[in-house]
């Protein structure tokens, strides 16, 4: 399993002190210098405030041990589940950014804020959490998600979509279920779908989902804006790289899910032409977070492993989020998306539109139409876990590794 996954990512580290090039992570820059001076330290703008930053990120991995999943007998996401995981480090960080704030450390000792560890909790490995893989693959189902399967970008945006719709609606004034706090928006083209052209952030749309999410009572709320895109074929085609590298600079920037073909992970931010990720394929067991315990050891949850991928090496099929804190945040959003789109030649990766009649999501059954980006594959291209019959087959201890 170690084996196949270098293979795939490789086992590149990133040696950001090494340059001089600007660090960026999730709309924040930092200067890289081989020699960081004093100042640099005192200031928060040299690699040991952007080490501090990345480790601060909410680390979300594959993980052992959980009760099974439906009716299935899967206790782990092995093999299958590292876009899910990836997805939700990008809503954790949303979180982190709507309850705690954009310049939030994690803390060097406890008793840790409240607000963080109830996040935590919510990403737990049971259905009694809400944004777990379990209700995950539920709200998936529609689009072909079992447990054992793997799914793209795309699929991964609406199950999140359906999820959170879900819970708002079930969700009675009393009841302790957690919903999301703010309004989701899964931008598409003129046709539903990942290859339905050049996704189109409509301001009109944007306001309903939030009229909508306020039950009316609101004309703005908080918002996740996912943007599913398709940039080529077998890579991204070179055009889309420097436009891609620009959107981790804009300030509601919540990474990129993607990574190669066969392994996803989360993007969280760039030097020169390699994007820095956080690895959701090392396997670590299965925790109870409990929402009231401060004390508790929450070390699994991050990393401070900084890894690279060359941006012409991923896989076409990814999404991009950002996260919206108000009108005025959306607004600038759509200001620095309209100026992307000027330097991109005619092809931008998404564009911004005051209406558009939005389009009715199509919910499919057959997966095969979306573009995996989550299972191992053998070299010959065929998905690594067509051998097994079920996901209990990798539950043996020994097949446990560290990725």
């Amino acid at each position: 399993m170690r084996r196949l996954q270098e293979r795939i990512l490789g086992t590149s580290r990133a040696d950001v002190s090494s340059s001089n090039s600007e660090l960026w992570i999730l709309g924040v820059c930092y200067k890289s210098s081989p020699e960081e001076s004093q100042s640099d330290v005192n200031s928060g703008s040299g690699v040991s405030a952007f080490l501090q930053d990345f480790s601060s990120r909410i680390w979300i991995t594959y993980r052992r041990g959980f009760d099974a999943i439906g009716n299935s007998k899967c206790t782990s996401d092995v093999n299958w589940g590292c876009m899910i995981r990836s997805s939700q480090m990008l809503v954790a960080q949303a979180l982190l950014f709507h309850h705690l704030g954009r310049t939030w450390r994690k803390p060097s000792q406890t008793p840790y804020e409240k607000e963080y560890i109830q996040i935590l909790s919510l990403f737990g490995d049971s259905e009694s959490r809400a944004f777990s893989i379990h209700n995950l693959i539920q709200a998936g189902s529609a689009y072909g998600l079992t447990a054992g399967s793997w799914l793209g970008p795309y699929a991964v945006c609406r199950t999140w979509e359906t999820l959170a719709r879900a819970n708002r609606d079930h969700a009675e004034p009393n009841e302790r279920k957690e919903t999301l706090p703010m309004a989701v928006y899964v931008v598409s083209g003129d046709e539903d779908g990942e290859r339905g052209g050049a996704p189109v952030i409509c301001v009109d749309v944007a306001a309903r989902l939030c009229s909508d999410f306020s039950k009316g009572q609101l004309t703005w709320t908080p918002m996740l804006l996912l943007v599913p895109l398709v940039l080529g074929l077998e890579k991204v085609n070179p055009r889309y790289i420097p436009l891609l590298r620009e959107t981790f600079t804009f300030p509601q920037s919540l990474g990129i899910l993607g990574g190669k073909p066969g392994a996803s992970t989360y993007m969280v931010g760039v030097q020169d032409d390699k994007a820095l990720y956080l690895d959701p394929h090392e396997v670590q067991p299965a925790i109870e977070l409990k929402r009231d315990n401060l004390e508790v050891d929450t070390s699994s949850y991050h990393c401070s492993n900084v890894r690279n991928l060359p941006l012409d090496q991923i896989d076409p099929s990814l999404a991009i989020g950002f996260y919206c804190r108000d009108k005025d945040d959306f607004e600038d959003l759509c200001s620095c998306a309209s100026e992307l789109g000027e330097k991109s030649n005619g092809a931008p990766l998404f564009t911004v539109s005051q209406c558009r009649q939005p389009t009715r999501p199509v919910h499919r059954s057959d997966s095969s139409i979306d573009r995996f980006v989550g299972g191992a594959c053998n070299e010959d291209g065929r998905d690594e876990l067509d051998n097994f019959s079920d996901c209990d087959l990798h539950n043996g201890e020994d097949d446990w590794q560290i990725l």
